[in-house]
């Protein structure tokens, strides 16, 4: 009998773009079903939980584990992460460069390990699959993506990831 053939899955990455070289990059990584996680804004101002601020210190822990990475602005919402990560890796041998998404699943993983420890391992999968990343092309990106960063709190219920929870 032969194996099922499935659709093969599209690149959510740009084509053509080596995602090893020097660059700055905005990335959103939302949780599993986009369920709230780590804590809710109030007043328009983030109050994390434990898984928060678990989450907060993973992304500030990623320059220790990968030193030719620097993050900048960054927020932690209830169901996602927004953060902007800068590479700078152009200085070194291919082989010793690491992919965006390398340096993210590393963060997604860390912090999986880190909520799961904390809870007993009753959150299980904290993320979805993939995440979106941008390409900060310019200086007007930069200032665009760090002001929507900033800002996000507090336009929380015209955001796109917002949904009234049930409580």
């Amino acid at each position: 009998m032969s194996q099922p053939t499935y659709p093969q899955r599209k690149s959510p990455r740009l084509k053509g773009h080596d995602y090893t070289t020097d660059g700055s990059y905005f990335v959103t990584i939302c949780t599993a079903n986009r369920d709230y996680l780590f804590g809710d804004v109030v007043e328009g101002q983030m109050v994390l939980s434990a898984s928060g601020h678990i989450a907060a210190a993973c992304w500030l822990a990623i320059p220790q584990h990968y030193s030719q990475v620097e993050i900048d602005l960054y927020v932690v919402m209830p169901n996602h992460v927004h953060g902007m990560v800068v590479l700078h890796q152009d200085h070194l041998p291919k082989e010793k460069r690491h992919h965006l998404g390398r340096v993210i699943g590393t963060y997604k993983a860390a912090a999986t390990r880190e909520v799961n420890r904390m809870t007993n391992g009753l959150t299980g999968n904290l993320w979805q699959e993939r995440f979106h990343d941008h390409i900060i092309r310019n200086e007007a990106d930069l200032t665009r993506i760090r002001d929507y960063i900033v800002n996000n709190p507090a336009l929380w219920e015209q955001d796109t990831f917002y949904h009234k929870t049930s409580s």
